[in-house]
């Protein structure tokens, strides 16, 4: 039997496909705060969350794992103008039959929050999209030997700007502090909470459309 080690930032980038895999049981890695496992196919899928940035992928990953390969997912944002909420964007080979975006993306430990600041760094870099945490995944796997994939649905445009800085909510892990961002929005309710459930429903089109790219992939 395969272990495939999916990594996200956050559980609910796991929803879309936990719809489509079938019930998954808790198991403990490295202590991370989410940890599921299921079998689809054959192969045995371990989904784990710990936090967004290069400090949370880190700090659960810091043990290598017997596993067939690490697939990065979750969300990302558009830098090509071109992309739509909910298309997917994959770095690297996938075999998979359904649509979607190949390029670079661009990994950073911050969100890009503006699209100006996704102007320049499409401009820079050449990437479609932006995430915060396959480059340190990556590495990992480089590490460990064994292979990496990037499968990311898009949940904010190039030309829109996020409704919040983000950056300026997150804790001493780097984890984004859910009190603090309430506060914030409660500051510019008729401006900022609009905002947030657009936002909010983005994300559940971009976790459906991860949901049934994955179970179209055969790897």
């Amino acid at each position: 039997m395969r272990t495939w080690l999916l990594v996200a930032a956050e559980a609910r980038e796991f929803s879309g496909i936990l719809k489509r895999f079938g019930p998954a049981a808790n198991v403990d890695c490295n202590g991370a705060r989410v940890a599921r496992e299921v079998v689809k196919d054959g192969d045995r899928w371990w989904l784990v969350a710990n936090g967004p940035g290069l400090r949370c992928v880190e700090e659960v990953l810091r043990q290598k794992m017997d596993v067939s390969g690490i697939i990065n997912t979750g969300f990302c944002g558009a830098l090509d103008p071109s992309l739509r909420v909910g298309d997917i964007v994959v770095w690297g080979d996938v075999p998979c039959a359904s649509r979607f975006a190949r390029g670079n993306i661009s990994s950073s430990d911050h969100v890009v929050a503006t699209a100006e600041e996704k102007r320049q760094l499409r401009e820079k870099t050449g990437a479609i999209a932006a995430e915060m945490e396959a480059g340190a995944v990556k590495k990992i796997a480089g590490e460990w030997g064994v292979p990496f994939y990037c499968i990311r649905a898009v949940s904010d445009t190039a030309n829109e700007d996020m409704p919040l800085d983000f950056n300026l909510y997150r804790d001493s892990a780097g984890r984004f502090s859910l009190p603090k961002i309430a506060m914030a929005a409660m500051s510019r309710p008729f401006t900022r909470i609009p905002a947030l459930r657009r936002l909010e429903a983005n994300c559940n089109v971009a976790s459906e459309s991860l949901g049934a790219f994955f179970a179209d992939c055969r790897f």
